[in-house]
């Protein structure tokens, strides 16, 4: 693995952080997994000229940049189709570190070999890539251990490459790898094996050793086995369970062994086409899971045990439901963006009942999902729109800009200790104290 070292005090990240208020980004959702965090004071103009830096990036990813005290990780590729982690320096944005983890970048419609985003703990940053490979750093860019799931379970059986995101939880790392069981021959990076089953992993992320493998099963057809979806846990009626959506499903696993508890058909449409894109999220004893291309946000109501139906469905969102894009959930409010139709609604998250919906600007979709924190909704459209909308009480736009020449802009933007942190294909911004 090729490092690059920069003379930067990289030890400022165990022992304080900056100015400003705010939590820690740890993983591609936030502190709570729902997009959302705890700040106050964070900018609402985010024009280039009102950045604090500016960083280069080798390449374009739709992987979220990731934040620990003051330390900003990045998934990126580069020009020699190379997979890296950089470390960069939350107060000056210079790079601490760079390290090459694998070699085989490929994109295929808008996605990469490096879409997933990495996480952390603190203590160390793991990263995964479409490729298989799966790395952990201690924060100085050592490495501690890898592996290739593709190596030990089969490469990955997925049209649009592969694009979930590790996710940490109590100590041990979840990782879920939904996919096509019997795999056409024009699949990227195929291994000739001509089956493969869909899974769930819990690892140790000391050690990166797998503590238990649990198959998922669905009865989908074709593309709708795939997923990139990232599992969330949750703590509710049947105690803390890991969700999952995918394979026209979600479902509840325990965290012992992976074993399932519950799960709900999330549409009564079957389609040999219908991948899921976006990840549960969760609020006060309700569950919310998207469909795709147009099938309703569900919320079902937790506790579950076994195959359930309409019993367990508080309600559905049909309006403007999401295709790709991640609810967001925000001082109790959910917020539903339909990317394709840059509309982002405000919906109670007890009926399902609209409480506003506005139009966003811009000229193309939004890839990226909803970031909330300190009364403001974040978003970024492929063209370069950046745009600021208040989570109030009706649909209010603070702000709106282009940034030009630097798409396609496809991640989500990350929120941490009163600054924001919004990627391009050419560069990483960060905005807001200083």
């Amino acid at each position: 693995m090729k490092r690059i070292f920069l003379p930067l005090l990289w030890l400022a990240h165990s022992v304080g952080v900056l100015a400003g208020t705010g939590e820690n980004w740890p993983q591609w959702r936030g502190p709570a997994y729902n997009g959302s965090a705890k700040a106050s004071g964070l900018p609402a103009d985010l024009s280039v000229s009102n950045a604090v830096w500016t960083t280069p990036l080798p390449g374009k990813s739709g992987a979220t940049p990731i934040v620990w005290n003051n330390t900003v990780f990045v998934s990126s590729p580069d020009a020699q189709r190379q997979l890296n982690l950089l470390a960069i320096d939350r107060a000056s944005g210079k790079v601490r570190w760079s390290s090459t983890v694998a070699v085989g970048d490929k994109d295929v419609g808008r996605n990469n070999m490096a879409s997933p985003s990495p996480v952390t703990d603190g203590k160390r940053v793991i990263a995964l890539y479409g490729t298989g490979d799966l790395v952990a750093f201690d924060f100085t860019g050592k490495t501690l251990w890898s592996r290739n799931l593709g190596k030990d379970y089969g490469k990955f059986a997925i049209m649009w490459l592969y694009g979930s995101s590790p996710t940490l939880f109590e100590g041990k790392l979840y990782v879920q790898v939904l996919q096509r069981p019997e795999v056409p021959s024009d699949y990227p990076l195929i291994d000739g094996n001509p089956t493969r089953e869909s899974y769930l992993l819990q690892l140790d992320p000391e050690t990166g050793k797998t503590l238990w493998k649990h198959k998922r099963y669905t009865d989908s057809t074709k593309e709708s086995n795939e997923a990139y979806t990232t599992p969330i846990p949750y703590h509710g009626a049947n105690g803390t369970e890991l969700l999952v959506v995918g394979g026209d499903h979600v479902s509840g696993h325990r965290l012992q062994d992976g074993s399932e508890i519950w799960r709900a058909r999330l549409y009564e449409k079957r389609d040999d086409w219908y991948r899921i894109v976006t990840s549960p999220v969760t609020f006060e004893g309700l569950i919310y899971a998207s469909g795709p291309k147009g099938q309703p946000v569900v919320a079902f109501k937790d506790g579950a045990r076994g195959e359930v139906g309409d019993s367990q469905v508080a309600w559905r969102f049909q309006e403007n439901p999401t295709d790709w894009s991640t609810p967001l959930v925000l001082d109790g409010k959910l917020f539903v963006l339909d990317g394709g139709k840059r509309v982002l609604s405000r919906v109670n998250p007890k009926t399902g009942a609209v409480v506003w919906s506005g139009k966003l600007p811009g000229t193309g979709p939004i890839w990226g999902s909803p970031t909330g924190a300190d009364g403001k909704i974040y978003l970024a459209s492929e063209d370069g729109t950046v745009s600021v909308a208040s989570a109030g009480d009706e649909f209010k736009l603070l702000f709106s800009t282009r940034i030009t020449d630097e798409s396609p802009f496809r991640g989500s933007i990350a929120v941490a200790h009163g600054q924001v942190f919004l990627r391009s294909a050419k560069q990483l911004y960060c905005f807001g104290s200083r």
